[in-house]
Order: C-alpha cells, then structure tokens, then sequence
C-alpha cells in the first residue's frame, strides 16, 4: 500500500513524549492496523521529519522502536518544542513556535530535553525575542545559560551529555580599522577627535573606527575615512594590526591598519565625533611628541612610512568563493613576488 504524508502528525513513541512533526514518505509502507490506530513497523518507513533534517525514524529503526501514526491534527499542547537540528549534534529551537504561557513553556521545555538527551543530542540553541522575555527565567531555572544577546533577542544554550560544554562562545574581539591616507603632495590626512581617552586630547591621528556587523576590513576602512573627513578612497592594502585584551568589558581588540589612497581631496568633517580634519605635511606629523613617547603609535607609523616609500609590503584583498559553503569571502595575503629568471 503506497501512502504519502504532507501534513503535520501526532507521532507516539512507546515511552516518549508525545512529537508534532512535518512527515514526507513517497514509498510503498507495509501497514497494521489495530482498533483506531494505525502500526507501522519502523523498519518499513523512511520519512523526513523536520525540514528533511531530523531522521527520527531511521534512528527509532536502528532501536526497534515501533511507532504510532495518526493523522489527527494536534490542537492542544504540545510535548515538544519546535526545533531542527544543527550539524553539531544539537539542536535549534524555533523561537516563533515556543508557547506564551511560563507554566507551559515550563513543561514543554523539561519535555523537550529529556527527548533530546534520549536521542543523544548535545548542544541545545534557544533564542527568546524581547515580546518573549518572560520566558527567559524560566529558561534559567531549567539550566540554561546567557550566551549573548543582541537587539530584539537574547540566546540561550544547554549542554546536555555530562562533562565540560563544548559549544562556541559568544564573540570574544571587537574589531576596529586605522586608516593612512597620504597624498603626491606627501600629506598625511589626520582628524582630532571630539571624544576619546585622555591620552589623545589634542592629538591629531589617523581615522579610526570600528567594523559594523558583516562588514569586510577594507570597505570599514574606506567607510570610516569618508565619515569622518568626506574624503573619498580606495583600499591598497592592510599595513599591519595589533592584537590586544581586556580591552572593553573584557573583550580583546584587533586594530587593523590600512593604506588607502585618497581619490578626493576637499574635506568636509562629521562634527558629532570629529573636531576638526586636516592634510597635514608629513615631517610635521611625524614629530608629534605621541609618536617619539608611546612605541605603539611610532611603530605603527615607521611601517606606514616604510610602505609609503615601497620598503615594506602589507596584505592584499582578493574576493573568492569557496565550494564548501557557496560564501562570497575576502582573503587578504601577502602579494607573490615572481621568481627570479635563471
């Protein structure tokens, strides 16, 4: 007898908790019934569950685990939170699908773990949009753990086996940009900045700034520059970075520095952050007493010099694609000198 599933079920497992799930079986099923119910022997059935992604089925087959099928449409609670699995083992539950009520998310959830751990999960993803923040303590209560938070939601996550939890952690750098922009006249573009630490009150600098979410290091870069000054450039190549911790809620920071060359030359500044912009002559900026003090700022400087005078060679972007996850990415390398001819 050949069936086919394109609703959502009510799937009973003998001793588990009750499972709302999306079937799919295009294939000729063996079938008993018994009284109102419907036996299937779980070696005669291969349906995808979940988004194609979760082989319950097969795995309750490798257990000898008959299951119960019914086409009754579940109208009340359900003992299973929505979820798919990831490609670690665990689990992502559908932060759109998690009941309003504590008591019952309370349950459900408790439901949901025990399943899980019964199938050998191990990592368990749970976001709570902000409308849903009640639900955040009784995630706690149940075990759960902050892992970071953004606007509009806060993630949650749960280690199942016992032992140390293996999950990644929450983003552990911030990352900023420098940028020299020197001109043919040899003038540096430099910026005083309104507000900043103690130590650059007065200091005229390179722009600088941080990345925004999925921005590359070279389009930040040209971004910051055209933010603060007006100017507008093009990316040549990152110079150098500093890598650093501890440095903002113990956070660690890596600053990478860029050559750009400047493409306009009229400087309109953006007063909210920056005080004022200039071109500056080159031997002057070079003698501010910051550099000569602080062995940060004058090595970062010899370097930008030593490019500028075509002694040093920094990284070059080039944009590829990669087979293993079809992404668009921007590796940056040293450029291959040719070899000599013999």
């Amino acid at each position: 007898m050949a069936l086919i599933w394109s609703n959502f079920s009510s799937l009973k497992v003998n001793g588990l908790p009750q499972l709302r799930v999306q079937m799919k079986a295009h294939f000729g099923l063996r079938i008993e019934k018994h009284a109102s119910n419907s036996i299937i022997k779980s070696p005669c059935v291969y349906p995808s569950i979940v988004d194609k992604r979760f082989p319950l089925l097969k795995k309750l087959k490798e257990k000898s685990i008959n299951v119960t099928i019914s086409d009754k449409q579940l109208s009340g609670e359900k003992d299973i939170l929505d979820f798919i699995e990831d490609d670690y083992e665990g689990v992502i539950i559908n932060c759109n699908s998690l009941p309003d009520a504590s008591n019952l998310f309370a349950a459900t959830l408790q439901s949901s773990l025990s399943y899980w751990k019964y199938m050998g999960k191990k990592g368990v993803w749970l976001r709570i949009l902000e409308k849903q923040a009640d639900l955040v303590p009784v995630a706690l209560k149940s075990g759960f753990c902050y892992h970071h938070a953004e606007p509009g939601y806060v993630m949650l996550t749960y280690w199942i086996p016992d032992g140390p939890c293996l999950l990644p952690s929450t983003g552990t750098h911030q990352i900023g940009i420098g940028a020299f922009v020197i001109n043919n006249q040899e003038q540096v573009l430099v910026v005083k900045e309104k507000k900043g630490p103690s130590w650059c009150s007065g200091i005229w600098k390179i722009p600088t700034g941080f990345i925004n979410k999925s921005e590359d290091i070279f389009s930040g870069a040209i971004r910051e520059v055209k933010e603060e000054t007006g100017i507008e450039t093009s990316f040549l190549e990152v110079i150098a970075f500093r890598h650093a911790h501890q440095v903002i809620f113990d956070k660690s920071d890596i600053l990478f520095i860029c050559l750009l060359k400047p493409l306009t030359f009229d400087i309109s500044i953006e007063t909210t952050e920056i005080e004022d912009a200039m071109w500056m002559q080159l031997d002057e900026f070079l003698n501010q007493q910051v550099h000569k003090e602080d062995q940060l700022s004058g090595k970062i400087i010899d370097i930008c010099m030593n490019m500028f005078e075509n002694n040093h060679r920094g990284f070059k972007v080039e944009q590829l694609t990669s087979k293993l996850d079809n992404r668009i990415t921007h590796l940056y390398s040293l450029a291959l000198e040719a070899s000599p001819k013999e």
